[in-house]
């Protein structure tokens, strides 16, 4: 009998893999692909696009940073539709049925078995892959800053944000409130744990990747309407940048001591 087809694995994507900074960034809501075995979830093309299907600019400045920074990036293949890899796979909203006022038919009454499927195809490989960069810089260098790139939509169930810049961490706060301080002449209205915090469950990677190993990190957002061009993209990393490899350098003394 011939055997069943295996379901497709989506493994993480690195870029700058030899890069020597001490910084490595992650975007895991960079894509907003839709590929088979789950095509577009029911969704219009538009919803597709919208910001419930990914992070709109963040990517092209995870980019930009990373260039900057001489950092590494590792980042999500498909949209957080499909697989949210910023969530824990008993999450609800690791595989949401509705985003904002948007449904999602694709992911209405998924079963186990198709859960554990698209646990197998994104989450486990976006997470395996991540660790291994992790691993491979901690042993040939000093131990990697974890720096998380999102964007966040500049109105939420009909309410604006004036938040431009948002700092997030979890249970070490250390790197965030350094990027705090050096953030402060950016020109931006920066937040500290805005438009999200750590109880908003935003953190998980954190919590898997960074936490358990010691790793200096925090969570970055960015309103999306500050980076909606790849001009708008270049414009924000250079003003973001230096403030980042201050921040990094005050945390990363200690360690490099």
């Amino acid at each position: 009998m011939p055997k069943p087809e295996a379901s497709p694995i989506f493994p993480a994507v690195v870029e700058n893999s030899a890069a020597p900074g001490p910084v490595l960034i992650v975007c895991e809501h960079a894509s907003r692909a839709f590929p088979a075995p789950w095509g577009d979830l029911g969704l219009s093309a538009a919803e597709t696009a919208a910001h419930i299907a990914w992070d709109p600019g963040a990517l092209g400045l995870a980019r930009g940073l990373a260039e900057r920074l001489g950092a590494g990036l590792v980042h999500a293949p498909v949209s957080r539709l499909i697989y949210d890899c910023n969530r824990p796979p008993d999450a609800p909203g690791a595989m949401a049925e509705r985003s904002e006022h948007y449904q999602i038919p694709g992911n209405s009454g998924l079963t186990p078995a198709q859960r554990l499927q698209r646990v197998e195809a994104v989450y486990l490989p976006f997470h395996a892959g991540l660790a291994a960069e992790i691993a491979r810089r901690m042993v040939l260098g000093p131990p990697p800053v974890i720096v998380t790139v999102h964007s966040f939509t500049p109105v939420w169930f009909g309410q604006k944000r004036a938040v431009e810049f948002g700092i997030i961490h979890d249970a070490d706060p250390r790197l965030a409130e350094a990027v705090l301080r050096e953030a402060a002449g950016c020109g931006l209205e920066v937040q500290m744990n805005a438009p999200y915090a750590a109880a908003d469950g935003v953190t998980h990677l954190l919590r898997r990747q960074a936490l358990p190993l010691g790793l200096m990190n925090v969570m970055l957002e960015v309103r999306n309407d500050l980076i909606a061009t790849a001009e708008a993209e270049a414009a924000m990393a250079d003003r973001l940048a230096p403030a980042l490899a201050r921040a990094v350098a005050q945390v990363a003394a200690p360690i490099a001591a």
